[in-house]
């Protein structure tokens, strides 16, 4: 029993591979918050709930994608875990219902406020689940489909920076409009940076960007998210007097990420298009902790010294 749902993980939500990331994120969010508001500590049950709300909307996130796309995966897709028999939808929906609960009195017990937040985002993912009601018209234009559906990361970030704000008694910050697009701007740069592969390693029924755009083009957009996050993370870094680290370590990145963009349309090996899956990896983490995480301890250590 544990071992099927061992493998279920592995495959499908790799926590050891997303638990960073979604640490970073909700961590980041809470530290910008709090250091556009002259802070810099976090109220450790705060960070804990929004973390845990987090990894767990997460979760309900690939959840909700395996009830959307139960019939293409088992038309195209029949290793992955449903398809094959390995858990059942109906097991995953209870999961994501036990979740929910979880988020709820977590959200409940640091502030009742955060319901409200935390109904709106499931609002959206609820509304996302069901493509909005417009399927047909979301699949022939995908690029609105990615719009649409990265709007979820923004909606989130507002409950998780609210954990920061909500029970010291404040208010939203103008500030964080910064990090909400670059949230935004960040789900876009995962999101096209996963669909993009070499022509050998493309799936029939598959839709990839590599796919749909071409590989120039699916490179040129990975490249354009990745130049317009890096734009308002200087800003958002400025608000907060560290746009000098936040410049020149994105600017490695934007370098690393050229270098590898013109090697795979030179020489598009096998499995090279996992490097950008990674590189869209690194850039997240690299971009949340630099943005709020790690100034945030520097000032906390200055502070302490």
């Amino acid at each position: 029993m544990a071992n099927r749902w061992w493998i279920y993980q592995r495959e499908r939500f790799p926590v050891f591979a997303h638990g960073p990331l979604i640490l970073a994120f909700s961590l980041s969010a809470m530290s910008y918050s709090a250091l556009l508001r002259g802070q810099h500590r976090l109220a450790p049950t705060a960070a804990l709930v929004a973390f845990m709300t987090a990894f767990l909307f997460f979760l309900q996130l690939r959840i909700a994608d395996e009830f959307k796309d139960a019939e293409d995966d088992a038309r195209w897709r029949p290793y992955r875990p449903v398809p094959r028999g390995l858990v059942k939808l109906g097991e995953l929906g209870c999961i994501g219902a036990f979740a929910a609960a979880i988020q709820l009195i977590g959200s409940l017990l640091l502030d009742i406020r955060l319901a409200l937040w935390l109904m709106v985002a499931w609002t959206w993912l609820a509304l996302m689940s069901k493509e909005f009601f417009v399927h047909a018209w979301l699949k022939r234009h995908p690029i609105f489909y990615m719009l649409s559906h990265m709007v979820i990361m923004p909606v989130f970030d507002i409950y998780a920076t609210a954990c920061d704000w909500l029970p010291q008694g404040g208010g939203w910050h103008r500030g964080l409009g910064w990090f909400l697009a670059v949230s935004y701007l960040n789900g876009i740069v995962i999101e096209i940076g996963r669909k993009i592969r070499t022509p050998a390693d493309e799936e029939e029924g598959v839709e990839t960007y590599s796919v749909l755009w071409g590989p120039p083009k699916a490179l040129a957009a990975w490249l354009t998210a990745m130049g317009l996050t890096a734009l308002c993370a200087f800003c958002g870094a400025r608000l907060i007097s560290f746009e000098k680290p936040v410049a020149v370590l994105l600017l490695l990145l934007l370098i690393w990420a050229g270098l590898e963009t013109a090697g795979i349309l030179s020489k598009p090996d096998p499995g090279r298009g996992r490097r950008i899956e990674l590189i869209s990896g690194v850039w997240t983490l690299v971009m949340y902790l630099s943005l709020g995480a790690l100034p945030l301890v520097l000032r906390a250590m200055g502070g302490a010294g």
